[in-house]
């Protein structure tokens, strides 16, 4: 399986482009902000596109994308049932992976449905679905559930479940280290 391509850029298309590696031509499907990006290099410096490569039985098809970053979240997105690969790509090209992980993380389904062929179930599907994956690959969330653990447990130890917990160390600034005054301060958000 192809998984990165590095070359010269051969020409573009809407929603591709064809990157010439050792003599070959491959078409790759990408966003049309990373098609942006690679019309501005045209022939002047190779360009490195981190790959998908979709199979089916009629078809054998190239996504591309700048960062490591984007292929993991296009992974995770084809992963859902009803999400194709040209739906992902549509949802990349409109918002950034940080924009897509955060609005995941706070249950926001807005800027999935301004993709175009993604509806609000859909979005929802999504946004439900991604929750425990996009935690899993999010630095800040892995710190952010590090940090917190302790106060968690307690709190579950006090009969709270589980997402109450974790919904109240939202509310505690990160400035706060000291454990016992973590619990005060959780304990006082879960009130309101």
């Amino acid at each position: 399986m192809i998984r990165k391509l590095t070359g010269k850029l051969d020409s573009v298309g809407q929603g591709y482009v064809v990157l010439e590696v050792g003599g070959i031509g491959y078409r790759v499907f990408a966003t049309e902000v990373t098609v942006g990006r690679l019309a501005k290099l045209f022939s002047e410096e190779e360009a490195v596109l981190f790959i998908y490569t979709h199979v089916r039985e009629d078809q054998l098809a190239l996504y591309g994308f700048e960062t490591k970053e984007e292929l993991d979240l296009f992974e995770l997105l084809i992963s859902i049932s009803g999400v194709g690969p040209k739906a992902a790509i549509n949802i990349l090209t409109i918002a950034t992976p940080s924009i897509i992980k955060n609005a995941v993380l706070k249950n926001d389904i807005s800027p999935l449905t301004k993709v175009s062929g993604i509806g609000k179930k859909t979005a929802e599907r999504i946004v439900l679905e991604l929750q425990n994956k996009v935690e899993q690959i999010s630095p800040e969330k892995q710190q952010e559930a590090e940090s917190g653990q302790e106060v968690i447990e307690a709190l579950m130890a006090m009969g709270y479940s589980a997402a109450e917990a974790r919904e109240a160390i939202k509310q505690i600034p990160s400035s706060i280290k000291d454990e016992s005054e973590r619990i005060k301060l959780a304990l006082k958000a879960m009130r309101k």
